[in-house]
């Protein structure tokens, strides 16, 4: 897919990797609609394109809503004039044991809210927002590309038992989706990334930072920019298709 001129989609795209993502594609020519939450992180991300010449669209919305996610993409669609790309980039992380013992007593269990909060954002928004960019591609006939951001923790990884079931749901939706959505000329693709420094990372504590790193052959998180160049790959190749693209420096040998 040539971007240049293409409207594209980004979730949680009002700071870090999405940030990142639709400043890169703006700076290819891509018209941007960008999804989040926070209206102020929004509007920044927003001016910062603008102010590049490029244009775009902002559009505030809560993924987990059924009717707020049909809203936002009918407006896009309606004010940008299409849609070819969707980046399912938005997510949430709230890391907890299953349970904790210490000194012979439970201190702690993973709570409904947590798990819940984590499944609503990472993969029912991820659904939602597929399903709706699904529907307006296959209605407009000009074909598209779907990618959803995945993890390496769709393998699991201790502490993370909501995190981890979302990322392999939101794995597994692209093979399911890539199936069904290639007779509409539509792609599906996939990033499973490590561990990345954004602010999401930077919210765990500095030991176990240390230890990730540690057990990282490439002894280093990934850098936003080379997320940014995955993603590129996968725009350009028409060949990718209902595949997995890990970056992870080796975590998942």
């Amino acid at each position: 897919m040539d971007i240049k001129g293409k409207v594209v989609a980004i979730t949680g795209a009002g700071r870090g990797l999405g940030q990142a993502m639709a400043l890169h594609l703006a700076s290819r020519g891509a018209i941007l609609a960008l999804l989040d939450n926070n209206e102020q992180d929004l509007a920044k991300t927003g001016e910062m394109i603008a102010a590049k010449g490029s244009r775009v669209g902002v559009y505030w919305c809560d993924i987990r809503d059924e009717e707020q996610v049909n809203q936002a993409f009918s407006r896009l669609v309606r004010e940008l004039g299409g849609l070819h790309l969707l980046v399912n980039n938005a997510g949430l992380m709230q890391d907890a044991l299953l349970v904790k013992w210490q000194d012979g007593k439970l201190v702690n269990k993973m709570s409904l809210s947590q798990w819940q909060s984590v499944l609503d954002v990472n993969l029912t928004g991820t659904f939602l927002c597929g399903r709706e960019a699904a529907a307006h591609m296959a209605e407009l006939g000009e074909g598209g590309l779907i990618v959803n951001i995945s993890s390496v923790a769709r393998a699991g990884n201790r502490g993370q038992s909501n995190y981890s079931a979302t990322k392999a749901g939101v794995a597994a939706l692209v093979v399911c989706w890539a199936g069904e959505l290639s007779r509409y000329g539509i792609r599906v693709a996939g990033i499973a990334p490590g561990a990345i420094a954004t602010d999401m990372t930077a919210q765990m504590k500095p030991e176990a930072m240390a230890r990730l790193t540690q057990q990282i052959p490439a002894k280093r998180l990934a850098e936003v920019d080379e997320l940014v160049h995955s993603l590129q790959y996968i725009i350009e190749n028409d060949y990718f298709h209902g595949r997995i693209l890990e970056m992870d420096g080796g975590l998942r040998l």
